[in-house]
């Protein structure tokens, strides 16, 4: 049997690590807790676990504190958890068959992360695979009886197990402050990360959010070679920021553009907040119903349910119609009762 040390990063989590820990009893040779400057009792609460609590000075790098984590490990494998997780019985079961029976072969296994759009998450689907089990030390081994090569993928296994995310809180502005002093020291954000950067901006950003990220934006769109998912989602951005800074010059020239491409619920959305703000509520009835009816989402899910769902709401009732606002009203309880039931999405 496989032998697993969980690999832990925290800070200010004395609500969610005793519940994360008793969850994970039983299926950990070594407990690895870094706290990256706790202000309330969390150390405390590891120590009741582990003698390996460790400091590591925060730097605005999540992925400083994991490799952090990871260089203390010493088992044949490593689970990041994180203290927002819990298994529940059914997948404590599911982990401990997978320990028991996982061939040595397998390098990653992935397990499924559901009750993703609970509390504000800035994922776009309730239940995905993601790694979560890492082989510690990987061989190398040439693959191919001629013309030999060393196999560099790794050989991936997706598991049974489900970790049920329990957020409490959102945080959308951390992430945002880490990116933008990312860029403002020369960094760079890789198109997963610009992604991410757009969603929690759409979700979460302030006007000086925007702001500071226009420049970004803008000169993501001079690449000739820009990727055209990262291109549309540009789009996105400078359109919201145009309507923040009411520029209405930049809000025709970059909500005409996603049009032209493909039309998104996010921009229909922006548009409909437009005319929302300055009183057209018909004008603001139609961009919401495209929103949600007509258009799909390129960044965020929300742009196309609970947001245009609630101003839908919001623009019949301020018109006089209960009739119509309480259907949308109906659809939107609806659409919140079947994600709460299925972890599927």
């Amino acid at each position: 049997m496989i032998t697993i040390s969980v690999c832990m990063i925290v800070k200010n989590e004395e609500k969610n690590l005793r519940r994360c820990l008793d969850s994970l009893k039983g299926l950990w040779e070594e407990l690895i807790i870094v706290d990256t400057g706790s202000s309330d009792k969390t150390k405390e609460i590891a120590a009741e676990y582990t003698d390996k609590v460790f400091d590591f000075a925060w730097v605005d790098d999540f992925s400083a504190a994991r490799n952090f984590s990871l260089s203390k490990a010493t088992c044949d494998y490593i689970y990041i958890a994180d203290a927002d997780e819990v298994l529940d019985e059914k997948n404590r079961k599911n982990f401990k068959i997978l320990k028991a029976f996982l061939e040595p072969e397998i390098e990653i296994v992935q397990m499924r992360y559901v009750n993703q759009l609970s509390n504000g998450s800035v994922y776009n689907f309730d239940a995905e695979y993601r790694p979560k089990l890492f082989k510690r030390i990987r061989n190398f081994t040439f693959i191919d009886p001629v013309h030999e090569t060393v196999r560099l993928d790794p050989v991936v296994f997706d598991s049974d197990v489900d970790i049920i995310h329990m957020q409490e809180e959102v945080h959308g502005l951390r992430d945002i402050r880490i990116c933008e002093k990312t860029l403002a020291a020369g960094g760079v954000l890789g198109d997963r990360l610009t992604r991410m950067y757009a969603r929690e901006l759409l979700l979460a950003g302030e006007p000086e959010n925007f702001a500071k990220a226009t420049t970004y934006f803008e000169n993501l769109l001079e690449d000739p070679d820009i990727n055209p998912d990262i291109m549309r989602l540009c789009y996105i951005v400078l359109s919201k920021n145009a309507v923040l800074k009411n520029d209405l010059t930049a809000l025709m020239k970059y909500s005409i553009k996603d049009i032209i491409v493909s039309g998104s619920s996010e921009l229909c959305s922006i548009l409909g907040g437009f005319y929302e703000e300055r009183g057209d509520l018909n004008e603001a009835a139609v961009w919401y119903y495209n929103a949600h009816y007509e258009t799909r989402p390129e960044i965020c899910l929300n742009y196309n349910r609970e947001i245009p769902l609630e101003a839908l709401i919001r623009i019949y009732e301020k018109k006089g119609d209960k009739e119509t606002a309480d259907n949308y009203r109906n659809e939107l309880k609806t659409l919140t009762e079947v994600t709460e039931k299925s972890p599927e999405g």
